[in-house]
């Protein structure tokens, strides 16, 4: 059974009418199942997560997207989390019996279809990006939705489907292939989200600018001379959660072999430290492979069993990952899922 993940991002947290919305698009849908709706109100964001074949998935994803194109309007919306439309990232995600190529595949065709259907301007991004810049969201990110509009005046940033022309309600949408990423966030015990934001530079991958004694930031032949982060293919920032009263290191885990999620809990614990702050536990967003977590049991048992429930039981609870929501194996982890 060929099995490939969707996972469309809303900007959307806090209206139970468009969650319904969104769940009522898919139940008739034939070959693709939703596994996961998690709405955060601080990020005023939602994830949706959706697992079928070649056709369920293409179908699930222009399915969803129309309900909450319908619902959203992003002249309304404020939120922590970057974003750059209502529909703002749709990746497509080879899970079993599947590639990258045809990933890339499906994702092109629903950028054709959708930027038809709702006359918004699409970006390929990661594997099935058609221009090197275009590869990492963050860079089709800069601006946001609200320098959008002056964006795709730059012939640099005509979208891959769709004109460029700026669509008010719905933004543009980013849609691609990549491998199995972990949105994966750490909660700091300080409602200053300047430790947040630190520990985020130092650790993602991309790092940050370095500066001289006065605090300005350095440039050679007129570019920014960057200071490495410590993570490879993770992506970092800080951000409030005012709900908690807490903030947050919000990572995107691109390849968890590369880093494994606990390698990301432990560095942020000793950043925090280092910053005199303190880590109050973790929360995964969205699904995660069941490996990921039996990775982290094996670190924390220190490979002294092979025991799935007690892998599983070591990785929770050392990464603290029931601490604002429990978490629950049996609709976290994508295996016991599908």
């Amino acid at each position: 059974m060929k099995i490939i993940e969707c996972v469309p991002n809303f900007s959307e947290g806090k209206n139970e009418k468009t969650f319904q919305l969104i769940k009522d698009s898919i139940a008739e849908v034939k070959d693709v199942k939703l596994l996961s709706l998690e709405p955060d109100a601080d990020y005023n964001r939602m994830v949706v997560t959706l697992a079928g074949n070649e056709e369920g998935i293409l179908n699930g994803a222009i399915s969803v997207c129309m309900a909450a194109a319908e619902a959203i309007d992003m002249r309304e919306h404020k939120g922590e989390h970057p974003r750059l439309g209502a529909i703002d990232v749709v990746p497509f995600i080879p899970v079993k019996n599947s590639t990258t190529d045809e990933c890339v595949a499906i994702s092109k065709k629903f950028g054709e279809i959708i930027s038809k259907k709702l006359n918004v301007p699409v970006y390929l991004y990661e594997d099935a990006a058609m221009r090197p810049e275009r590869k990492l969201l963050s860079n089709i990110r800069q601006g946001e939705y609200e320098g959008l509009e002056e964006k795709l005046m730059d012939s640099n940033w005509t979208p891959d489907f769709g004109e460029a022309k700026f669509n008010p309600k719905l933004g543009a949408i980013v849609t691609g292939s990549r491998f199995f990423l972990i949105a994966y966030n750490v909660n700091i015990d300080s409602n200053e989200v300047k430790y947040a934001k630190e520990i985020g530079e130092v650790v993602r991958e991309s790092g940050y600018p370095k500066r001289d004694a006065t605090g300005k930031i350095i440039k050679e032949n007129g570019e920014t001379v960057r200071v490495p982060g410590k993570l490879k293919s993770v992506q970092g920032m800080g951000v409030s959660l005012e709900k908690f009263a807490m903030t947050q290191v919000s990572m995107n885990l691109k390849n968890y072999y590369v880093t494994p999620i606990h390698v990301a809990f432990e560095e942020v614990k000793k950043e925090a430290a280092r910053l005199g702050v303190t880590v109050k536990g973790s929360e995964i967003v969205g699904l995660v492979p069941l490996d990921a977590i039996l990775e982290a049991g094996r670190f924390y048992t220190k490979n002294k069993t092979n025991n799935e429930k007690e892998l599983l039981d070591a990785a929770i609870e050392n990464l603290g990952l029931s601490f604002l929501n429990k978490f629950i194996p049996e609709e976290k982890i994508i295996e016991y899922m599908i």
